[in-house]
């Protein structure tokens, strides 16, 4: 098995890379294989041209024999934020004064390629991408029908929050000084 690179990225590296990552976000989505991959793939690049433009960005990238195997990224949300009418009900007391700080870290995106599924590529970049926000209330936020971002955030321990319109799960990362 070939050895595997991880990095963070800048902003700009991160922009850089949209079509790459795109190409694996089409590539993991399974919409490679279907009639509406042009679709998602425009939909991911929209959602992540607004996700790189906001407050503390921060991507990480795994690469296999000079593939892009891996991404997970995020960014510092805004407490009056959409996702915040979301979980702004269902999150401790403890949690909420946390998140007065401004100390709110969303994590945006987990891609693993398929091929490399199971191979900890997910937990890997996840340790590296959190070790900047462990202080930080870090929340997830996926689709309903999102089976395999589930089962990660599950083999993590994170908490489900509950599921909130429109169509929308909410996670938390469980207390911790470790990612």
């Amino acid at each position: 098995m070939a050895e595997m690179f991880l990095r963070r990225l800048s902003r700009w590296q991160a922009e850089g890379q949209r079509e790459a990552v795109a190409d694996l976000y089409t590539e993991t989505s399974g919409a490679e294989t279907g009639g509406g991959a042009s679709g998602v793939r425009a939909d991911f690049l929209r959602r992540f041209e607004h996700d790189v433009q906001q407050t503390d960005f921060d991507m990480v990238v795994a690469h296999v024999a000079g593939n892009l195997v891996g991404c997970l990224y995020g960014y510092r949300a805004d407490r009056g934020g959409e996702w915040w009418e979301a979980f702004r009900h269902v999150l401790s007391p403890a949690v909420v004064e946390q998140t007065s700080s401004g100390r709110v870290f969303l994590l945006s995106e987990v891609m693993v390629a398929p091929a490399e599924r199971g191979s900890d590529v997910a937990y890997r970049l996840r340790t590296l991408l959190l070790t900047r926000h462990t202080p930080d209330v870090v929340v997830a936020v996926i689709r309903p029908d999102d089976d395999q971002g589930r089962e990660v955030l599950q083999s993590w321990d994170w908490t489900k929050l509950g599921e909130f319109a429109p169509r929308q799960e909410g996670w938390l990362r469980p207390p911790s000084p470790l990612p």
